[in-house]
């Protein structure tokens, strides 16, 4: 790509979805999938959103969320239910409504990275959880991507560092839990022909005994979007100004709490 060339990185959503059919994208989703089921298995509430390349590619099957939501970013005939055609950076969703929000190569494959973590933010309750997954430019596949002149599969997309993923989510008030690397796999695919999948398979049981090294295909980022609350300022009262409360009356009470009625003292 010519330094200055704006790329178009939502037209290239079909050749990576279609990548994932390859063995070396079904082991890739698999290790995603697997990873995402072990930390997330406790989480549940009401409603869970997958923003994705395709809905054809679901993770987190083990949640307990009474409504699961995907997104796709193009329209087609027999959308299925759960299923929402939009863009990552303009989610159709109100705000708070969201208790668990997967961003699946998202920011990969997008012209506005940064405002798909502000809508996903957006989108997502207080105390609720985010898991980002992207692929990891410090690797060999960042570097399978740096060399290569083909824009097919996952090649086409941003790699972006893991750590300024992680700033971008620190600015937007999240407290980042978990955030590691995965898949050590050589990006090649497998062929049994000139044994390029015993190397790979060689390579990824090596690379798994360093797994604290940053250098797996993708990172994962579980954070947890933090409730910021100002303490209101603290009044110096008077004795004959002090409001008695009666009946029900709670003190401190959230804005989701039904408005109590307040009576002064009698005179």
């Amino acid at each position: 790509m010519k330094k200055g060339q704006v790329v178009d990185y939502p037209s290239r959503n079909e050749s990576f979805e279609n990548w994932f059919q390859t063995p070396l994208g079904r082991a890739l989703l698999a290790d995603q999938r697997g990873f995402l089921d072990r930390k997330l298995a406790r989480l549940a509430g009401a409603r869970q959103l997958q923003v994705s390349v395709s809905h054809r590619l679901p993770l987190t099957s083990g949640t307990d969320f009474s409504q699961k939501i995907m997104t796709t970013p193009r329209c087609f005939t027999g959308i299925p239910d759960g299923v929402v055609v939009c863009d990552a950076d303009e989610l159709p969703f109100p705000g708070d409504s969201m208790d668990l929000v997967v961003l699946h190569h998202t920011a990969d494959f997008s012209d506005y990275p940064h405002q798909v973590l502000r809508e996903a933010a957006r989108v997502l309750r207080g105390e609720g959880t985010i898991a980002l997954i992207g692929f990891n430019p410090i690797s060999v596949w960042g570097f399978r991507r740096f060399i290569s002149r083909q824009h097919a599969g996952p090649w086409g997309g941003r790699f972006l560092l893991r750590r300024r993923m992680e700033d971008w989510l620190h600015l937007l008030d999240f407290q980042v839990e978990v955030s590691v690397t995965r898949f050590f796999r050589l990006p090649v695919q497998r062929s049994g022909r000139h044994g390029s999948g015993k190397v790979s398979g060689r390579f990824s049981e090596r690379m798994s005994r360093y797994g604290f090294l940053p250098v797996g295909a993708y990172y994962c980022i579980l954070a947890k979007k933090r409730v910021c609350a100002r303490i209101p300022q603290r009044h110096v009262w008077r004795q004959n100004k002090v409001m008695g409360l009666t009946g029900n009356g709670t003190v401190g009470a959230s804005r989701g709490c039904p408005p109590q009625n307040l009576s002064r003292p009698e005179d």
